[in-house]
């Protein structure tokens, strides 16, 4: 008897017997930095993002796998079907629309702006014909990119947004774009009096995480989850931890 019922539980083994579900893999842009990403050793610690992602991943019942990759790659990995989530993302700033992605409701804003050092008259972007402009390499501005293309403006790229304003604190640029919450956290650590200074004020982006809609992907649980998670308020909490 006990012989039989090995037998039949090895006959039934392979019906219940799964494996386990594969880690989500989401994308991080090795330029980015906090208080979005803290790359350490080229491994994301900490961050907006990387409590985002673990969160999501833990909602659905998998484990995340961060990818960090350079900029440049997200938009072709995306198209490949590489990368499961992207986040920190929004549709004008996709070359082409990816047909098997869906997108999620917004987890926070993003304001970009024009930086000067302190004591720098207030200045419209369109009126700094000829100037270089400290900016992210590989990052595309919607709001400038014509500008950039036609020459009337100088891209002056630096690997991540905290380098921007650190060769801009530095003298090395006049101005520079960024976004309001990678200039707050460079205030946190800039002496009083020495802050840079907002000249003008360029746009408001929704921010979006963008899902792969394939059969190994639970992209409708995920995008059901990030809903609850908005009306549960958890997006608040998570940028909280980094004002």
């Amino acid at each position: 008897m006990r012989a039989l019922i090995i037998a039949v539980s090895l006959l039934l083994y392979p019906a219940w017997a799964q494996a386990a579900d594969p880690p989500l893999r989401f994308s991080v842009s090795d330029s980015s930095t906090m208080p979005m990403i803290d790359l350490q050793n080229g491994q994301p610690v900490d961050g907006i993002l990387h409590d985002l992602h673990r969160r999501i991943a833990e909602r659905v019942g998998r484990k995340a796998e961060e990818l960090v990759m350079s900029r440049a790659r997200i938009q072709p990995l995306l198209a490949e079907g590489a990368v499961d989530v992207s986040c920190y993302m929004n549709p004008a700033w996709l070359a082409e629309t990816h047909a098997s992605y869906r997108w999620s409701v917004p987890f926070m804003n993003q304001r970009s702006i024009l930086v000067a050092r302190p004591g720098t008259s207030p200045a419209k972007l369109w009126s700094l014909r000829g100037r270089r402009i400290g900016t992210v390499l590989g990052f595309y501005y919607p709001e400038t990119d014509v500008a950039f293309r036609d020459g009337t403006l100088i891209r002056d790229d630096a690997r991540t947004e905290h380098q921007v304003l650190e060769k801009l604190a530095a003298g090395r640029n006049q101005y520079a774009l960024s976004t309001q919450v990678a200039l707050d956290w460079f205030h946190r650590n800039r002496p009083a009096g020495r802050e840079l200074q907002i000249v003008d004020r360029l746009s408001e982006y929704s921010i979006h995480c963008i899902v792969r809609d394939e059969p190994d992907v639970p992209a409708r649980e995920i995008l059901d989850v990030m809903k609850q998670m908005q009306h549960d308020g958890e997006f608040g909490a998570i940028l909280a931890n980094y004002r």
